[in-house]
């Protein structure tokens, strides 16, 4: 892997597997008692958060400490950057204490890649704007992996409002190098303009989809990105792009449902579906802690062997 995780498109076929089998590695941790590997002692992580968020930074934390890595989190609100200090004048900060890596969520598409520029040490995307989120399709294809056992081949259908998803761009990219085959299903006002070029089929019919696909991952309608009416009313969506029960009996015996949360349930998903059998929501949330921690480790440590004793 190259020094840093700004894009699904920076990673290979062969780093993509890297990952995820590191993070099988990492999954095992959850199994002992002391749930600790001394791996990143002595290196420093950074939590750089513009944007509210629960599961990511939640998830990064816990997989720096579990790798013995010092942690800082670092909230927008309430630090210099809200008496209007420049994202690059924090990067400078932050590398003059010595930041090993530094995870950055930032409302600006791009921020990651800026942040790449002025710091040594590594940068991790936890989702910049409307543009990726590449450690949440690497948690989803570990997910899909150990659910059904593979990920090439598989059939993946992404549904809902794509137009302002990073989840979906980098799920498209990732399970594309992947092989698996990928069809995105949105009203035409929620998919992005050139969707036509990304590698993977458009639909405008869930029904005739559903049948066969292997994984159904619901996306968030995002309407605090949304400067317009970009659908009739929720009970429109709902009726047309919704996951009920009855279009959740036309799946397969054993295709799953994915969300990467947070959940409108009622709209983008009956209650019951989300905490139906078919649910892996709970799962991606465990798996993205030993996903980052594998991220982490490979980025920053990946010349020793994963596992080799406790702290």
């Amino acid at each position: 892997m190259s020094r840093h995780l700004l894009s699904a498109a920076d990673l290979t076929r062969e780093d993509a597997l890297l990952v995820l089998d590191t993070a099988e590695e990492m999954a095992l941790v959850e199994e002992r008692t002391v749930k600790k590997l001394p791996t990143l002692r002595g290196r420093t992580v950074v939590n750089l958060f513009f944007e509210d968020s629960t599961r990511t930074r939640t998830s990064f934390e816990l997989a720096a400490k579990r790798l013995s890595a010092d942690v800082i989190n670092f909230s927008a609100k309430g630090s210099s950057v809200s008496k209007g200090e420049t994202l690059k004048d924090t990067a400078l900060t932050l590398e003059a204490m010595g930041a090993d890596a530094i995870v950055i969520r930032h409302a600006w598409s791009g921020a990651p890649v800026n942040l790449a520029r002025w710091v040594h040490g590594s940068v991790v995307n936890a989702g910049d704007g409307t543009h990726e989120h590449p450690t949440q399709a690497l948690l989803d294809a570990f997910t899909m992996r150990r659910r059904l056992g593979r990920v090439e081949g598989l059939k993946v259908t992404i549904v809902g409002d794509v137009l302002h998803s990073r989840v979906a761009r980098s799920n498209v990219l990732l399970l594309s190098t992947l092989g698996a085959d990928v069809t995105l299903v949105a009203p035409p006002t929620l998919l992005p303009v050139g969707v036509e070029s990304w590698p993977a089929q458009v639909s405008y019919d869930l029904d005739a989809v559903l049948a066969k696909s292997d994984v159904v991952m619901m996306l968030r309608v995002q309407r605090e990105r949304m400067g317009a009416a970009y659908f009739p009313s929720q009970r429109e969506y709902a009726r047309r792009y919704g996951l009920d029960v009855r279009r959740a009996s036309a799946l397969h015996d054993d295709a799953v449902v994915m969300h990467p949360g947070p959940m409108v349930r009622g709209m983008e998903i009956a209650p019951e579906v989300a905490d139906g059998v078919r649910s892996t929501i709970v799962e991606q949330v465990r798996n993205g802690v030993s996903v980052r921690m594998a991220v982490l480790y490979l980025l920053l440590g990946g010349a020793s062997p994963a596992i080799g004793g406790d702290a």
